[in-house]
C-alpha cells in the first residue's frame, strides 16, 4: 500500500515529537517517499537532523532557508500538491486550533491549507485539555472540512495524569490510515449495521435496579469489526465501562429495556444489518419508587412486568434487513435456539452456552454455534471475543445481500 507513495509528516511542538522519529522510520521502510515539516517550535523536542536522516529529506521548519546567502523560498503549494497523504501528528491543541480557524503563521499551516490530499491528524494533548469544549467543537470542525482524526489512546500523559490524550503509537497510526485509505475496498462500506450491547438496568427505586452479568465485551467486539469493515455503525449500548475506538462507531447510551427499544426501532428501518447482542431484562418491576424504599419488613414483594421483546418487534417489520440474534442457554441449547431463530423471523442466530467454561459473561473469550433458517449449524471452538466477531462478519458478508 505504502509502495511509491508520497507523504507529508508534520510535527509540532509537543512531547509525543519523539513518536515521529519511529513513525517516519516505519513508513519510510514500508516503501513511502517521505517529506517532513516542523514548526519551529517541534524543534525544541526533536532535531530536524534526526527527522532528515530517517526520512532521507530535508527537513522543512520556515517559508526561507539560506536567508543569510541570499534566501530561497520554500513554495508550499508545490509541496502540498507533491502529496498523496498527509499526516500532522502529533497534531497539539494549538496547532488544532489553527487548522480550524485557518491561522497561517508557520509554513505547515500554509501546506495543510495548500493540501488537496487526504489530511489526518494525531491528537496529542493533555487530559484537561482533551475534553476542554473548545477541544470538542474543534474536532467537529475538522471532520466536516474533511479532515480525519486518528482517535488518542488512554494511558500516563506528560502531567503525570491517566487518561486520554496520548498520541496513537506508530504503529497504530499507520494502521489507521492504512484501513481508511482502503475503505472503498471493504466488504461493507457504505452499509449501516446497528448493534446493541451490554445490559439494561431497570430500576426498583432510585438507588437499586434490577441488572445481569453483562460486561458488553461481545457486542463491542461486533461493533468495532464492522466498522473496520467499512460500516458505519450505531451502537446502542447499555451501562459499561467499555470505550469505542474507531470514528465510525457512534455510540448511543441508555439504561432500561424501554430506553432500548425506543433507540432500536429509531435506527432500525435505515440500517442493512442489525446484531442485537444486549442482554436485556425480560421483566422490569412494575412500579419504581420514587424514593428510596426503606427497609421496614422482614418480605419484600416485587411485583414484575414483562418488558417489550425488542428482537421480535424487529423480526415482525423487517424488510430487507439483515437480522441477527443471540441465544444464551443453559439447557436444550439447540431446540430453545432454534425455536428463537423461527419466532423472531432471525436470518440467524448466535447461541452460547454458561455451560462451557470460557464463554459467558465479562469472559474475554466465547464459544458459539451459528444456526441460520434452513437449520444448519456450524460449531466454533472457544477462541477471543475479537475472533468471534470476525467469524460472525464472515458468515453475514457471504450470506447478506446487504
Amino acid at each position: 500500500m505504502w509502495k511509491d507513495k508520497k507523504i507529508i509528516v508534520g510535527v509540532t511542538g509537543g512531547i509525543a515529537a519523539y513518536k515521529a522519529a519511529s513513525l517516519i522510520r516505519l513508513l519510510v521502510k514500508s516503501g513511502a517517499e517521505v517529506k517532513v515539516i516542523m514548526t519551529p517550535d517541534a524543534t525544541n523536542f526533536i532535531t530536524p537532523l534526526t527527522l532528515s536522516t530517517l526520512s532521507k529529506n530535508e527537513v522543512y521548519t520556515e517559508f526561507y532557508r539560506d536567508v543569510e546567502a541570499g534566501g530561497t523560498w520554500n513554495n508550499h503549494v508545490e509541496l502540498a500538491l507533491w502529496a498523496d497523504v498527509m499526516l500532522i501528528a502529533p497534531a497539539t491543541a494549538n496547532t488544532i486550533s489553527k487548522m480550524v480557524n485557518g491561522a497561517c503563521d508557520n509554513f505547515l499551516m500554509a501546506v495543510y491549507m495548500s493540501a488537496q490530499c487526504p489530511i489526518f491528524y494525531a491528537p496529542a494533548m493533555d487530559l484537561d485539555m482533551y475534553k476542554h469544549p473548545s477541544t470538542n467543537r474543534n474536532f467537529k470542525l475538522l471532520e466536516s472540512y474533511g479532515n480525519i482524526q486518528i482517535p488518542a489512546e488512554e494511558g500516563e500523559l506528560a502531567s503525570g495524569l491517566i487518561g486520554q490524550g496520548r498520541m496513537a503509537e506508530p504503529e497504530d497510526i499507520i494502521s489507521f490510515m492504512l484501513d481508511n485509505l482502503q475503505e472503498d475496498k471493504k466488504p461493507l462500506s457504505g452499509k449501516k449495521v446497528l448493534l446493541t450491547a451490554g445490559p439494561t438496568y431497570e430500576a426498583i427505586d432510585p438507588v437499586r435496579f434490577i441488572g445481569n452479568h453483562s460486561s458488553g465485551k461481545m457486542g463491542y467486539a461486533i461493533a468495532e469489526r464492522a466498522a473496520k469493515l467499512g460500516a458505519k455503525v450505531i451502537l446502542i449500548s447499555g451501562p459499561t465501562h467499555l470505550k469505542t475506538t474507531n470514528p465510525n462507531i457512534e455510540r448511543i447510551s441508555v439504561t432500561s429495556a424501554a430506553d432500548m427499544y425506543e433507540q432500536a426501532h429509531r435506527y432500525f428501518n435505515d440500517c442493512d444489518i442489525a446484531i442485537l447482542s444486549a442482554a436485556v431484562a425480560d421483566y422490569t418491576p412494575r412500579y419504581v419508587g420514587e424514593e428510596k424504599i426503606k427497609k421496614n419488613t422482614k418480605d419484600f414483594n416485587l411485583e414484575l412486568v414483562k418488558t417489550k421483546d425488542i428482537l421480535q418487534s424487529l423480526g415482525d417489520i423487517k424488510t430487507t434487513q439483515f437480522l441477527v440474534g443471540f441465544a444464551l442457554e443453559t439447557e436444550n441449547e439447540l431446540e430453545n435456539a432454534k425455536g428463537k431463530l423461527e419466532r423472531k423471523n432471525l436470518d440467524l442466530i448466535i447461541l452460547n452456552s454458561l455451560r462451557d467454561p470460557g464463554s459467558g459473561f465479562a469472559t474475554d473469550t466465547n464459544k458459539v454455534t451459528f444456526i441460520n433458517k434452513q437449520g444448519v449449524f456450524q460449531e466454533f471452538d472457544l477462541k477471543p471475543k475479537t475472533e468471534v466477531a470476525i467469524d460472525i462478519f464472515n458468515y453475514i458478508v457471504e450470506h447478506s445481500h446487504a
